[in-house]
């Protein structure tokens, strides 16, 4: 997408809240959200929804139509964004510290819910061990969870390999910053293809997640759409063996393959000329990020990563209206001190 400050006057407070705004619809929009935001209810309810999986197994039984509330309050179920978000929002908020004693304060608390690869990290860290060893001597160093803290880093334009060392190692490093260069050339107004080709940058052809961005690139250029991508994106990028769902080697080259896609198929450049920013933009953001989010095993961070790129391509004034409300207050189920916390206020004062 052209640069926004050369063509349609939007700043670089719209490009950082699209960032923010866009991962937040993106958690909310994969199926996992509300699993993760129904840490809230009762802790019975979540037991009976065990029960009646395991009932639905035994029985061959494949939909239950059952209430999952049981006299709970039904706000924390509504649409909304869980981990991915909240996560990004504590980044943004501690973002000048040193990043292991950021993560250090996290260490021995009973009320964080966060990835494999970050409770491993603070348990390193609780053990005396330092980054690089805290995310390297870790079962999951793999995974996203750096790459979805580093669209914070890539929309204040500072290299997120610190932060990112402390939790992952290795494809989870360098997934982490693909993302922050994608966002920060995009929040800079750079076109889309210029931010995955700089991504792509961060990412060598001979590592698993440089193999997988080359060929999901490839997979969805011949699709024509995000949404012919799908099947396609399936077959070329994810592990059907080993189903992790948020390894970085997948959700990475998964949310920049997509957001080329929405960008290239809404119009490029003439699309955006023709029906406007404001029209383009939606158009682009939610087809990638509904694509994103039919790839169900990749839906826990795949479309909060997609809709990052999109929503910082688009500016925040593009999104849908509706979506732009429903997302910016959090619900505190990772991190209770952030339920009430103003998402976009967090973007603002990032920017």
């Amino acid at each position: 997408m052209p640069s926004g400050d050369r063509r349609d006057g939007r700043d670089r407070l719209d490009r950082v809240r699209g960032a923010f705004a866009g991962l937040a619809a993106g958690d909310a929009a994969g199926w996992p959200a509300v699993r993760h935001r129904s840490t809230l209810l009762a802790g019975w309810s979540r037991r009976l929804h065990r029960e009646l999986d395991a009932f639905a197994e035994e029985h061959q039984v494949t939909t239950l139509p059952v209430p999952f509330a049981l006299n709970q309050p039904v706000a924390p179920l509504a649409a909304g964004p869980s981990d991915d978000a909240e996560w990004l929002a504590w980044t943004a908020l501690s973002i000048r510290e040193d990043r292991a004693e950021a993560f250090g304060r996290l260490a021995g608390r009973d009320d964080v819910r966060a990835r494999i690869s970050v409770w491993a990290a603070l348990d390193n860290l609780a053990a005396g061990k330092r980054p690089p060893a805290s995310g390297h001597d870790n079962p999951h160093h793999f995974d996203d969870a750096a790459a979805v803290r580093a669209v914070a880093f890539g929309a204040a334009g500072l290299d997120p390999l610190e932060d990112a060392c402390v939790t992952n190692a290795e494809d989870g490093v360098l997934g982490a910053v693909a993302m922050a260069r994608a966002v920060a050339a995009l929040t800079e107004g750079a076109a889309m293809a210029d931010a995955v080709e700089a991504a792509l940058g961060a990412l060598p052809p001979d590592t698993a997640i440089g193999h997988a961005a080359r060929e999901a690139l490839t997979a969805a250029r011949a699709a024509g759409s995000p949404f012919a991508a799908v099947p396609a994106l399936d077959a070329a990028v994810l592990d059907h063996v080993y189903s992790y769902g948020v390894a970085a080697a997948q959700t990475v080259p998964i949310a920049l393959a997509l957001a080329e896609a929405a960008v290239s198929s809404a119009g490029g450049t003439r699309g955006m000329e023709e029906f406007g920013v404001k029209e383009f933009g939606a158009e682009a953001f939610g087809a990638g990020v509904s694509a994103a989010a039919c790839l169900a095993p990749v839906a826990d961070s795949a479309p909060a990563l997609t809709g990052a790129l999109l929503g910082c391509a688009a500016g925040y004034d593009a999104l849908p209206a509706a979506w732009r409300e429903r997302v910016r207050t959090l619900a505190g189920c990772c991190l209770p001190e952030l339920a009430g916390t103003d998402l976009l206020d967090i973007a603002g004062r990032l920017a």
